[in-house]
């Protein structure tokens, strides 16, 4: 049994730190709002201050929504970096920027730990369940000790490359998503328009080569309309940014990511930053003049 530290307990944290107490691990968390009455009834001790939280654990975990989340969080007053002892382990799961990433290591490093960027993906199902694909940049002496608690939240936990790599992972990861959740949307509004079942339409690409969990899981959502936020448009338009920037400084074309980003964009302008991001089929049926489920 190990003492971890969990800072972000919302939608992705709270299940991923659940699991980590299913593993019989020791947990102290903290969040800003509230942790979870599930996980203080499972044992877990709640910290006041994530200085706290580092002061107790041997790892500490953080899921925080973007780069200034967590730069506040390790750095700022009462933050991780206060309460590190030497050989502390320092594990990021939040979505953010590889530079900056770089940046944290380092500063991490120079306290006499170690520091892993592990974004996931699997969105909130995957974080429920211990399902979690886990992207890892740090050193291998680090993601070997760390191992062992990582595999209590995902079943591919992979160490890609160093500091900044995991999050670049990430990011290529999420270019992926987004794509396929705009062709899915695309695909079951013309089928609609056209006067089929969408709900056969699914049916019937299911087992071919366009089937995928985005096809089951997002097309679902947008024939039933149910755009309660798995994974929000803000996070994850907050990644194609992200995505977007790093094309530029690199001089790698991304247009289909633009293209997505900007429908996304068209989303939040409509009301809709904390929808689901399955709901990038709403952008095209304002342009289309039509929604998934009416008669044609």
């Amino acid at each position: 049994m190990s003492k971890l530290g969990f800072i972000g307990l919302g939608i992705m944290g709270g299940g991923m730190a659940a699991n980590l107490q299913k593993g019989g691990h020791e947990l102290f968390a903290c969040d800003i709002v509230k942790v979870p009455d599930a996980l203080v009834k499972g044992g877990a001790t709640v910290c006041a201050t994530p200085r706290e939280v580092a002061e107790k654990a041997e790892m500490v975990f953080t899921m925080l929504p973007n780069t200034p989340d967590v730069d506040k969080v390790l750095f700022g007053e009462n933050g991780v970096a206060e309460g590190l002892k030497p050989g502390t382990i320092v594990i990021d799961h939040s979505s953010i920027a590889p530079k900056e990433t770089r940046e944290f290591a380092a500063k991490i490093n120079a306290l006499g730990c170690e520091y892993i960027d592990a974004p996931v993906s699997g969105g909130d199902v995957g974080a429920r369940e211990g399902t979690l694909a886990i992207m890892c940049g740090g050193n291998q002496a680090a993601f070997d000790r760390a191992l062992p608690v990582l595999e209590c939240m995902g079943k591919n936990v992979t160490l890609v490359g160093a500091n900044g790599i995991g999050q670049m992972t990430k990011i290529c990861n999420q270019i992926i998503v987004g794509a396929t959740i705009e062709a899915v949307a695309e695909a079951l509004l013309l089928a609609a328009k056209a006067g089929a079942d969408p709900w056969k339409v699914r049916d019937a690409l299911s087992g071919g080569w366009a089937d995928s969990l985005i096809l089951q899981i997002h097309g679902k959502r947008m024939i039933e309309r149910n755009f309660e936020p798995g994974g929000r448009i803000e996070l994850h338009r907050k990644d194609l940014n992200l995505a977007l920037a790093e094309s530029y400084a690199l001089g790698v074309p991304l247009p289909n990511t633009a293209t997505t980003h900007a429908l996304w964009n068209a989303c939040v302008g409509a009301g809709g930053i904390g929808w689901d991001h399955s709901a990038i089929v709403k952008a095209l049926e304002a342009m289309a003049g039509f929604e998934i489920g009416q008669k044609p």
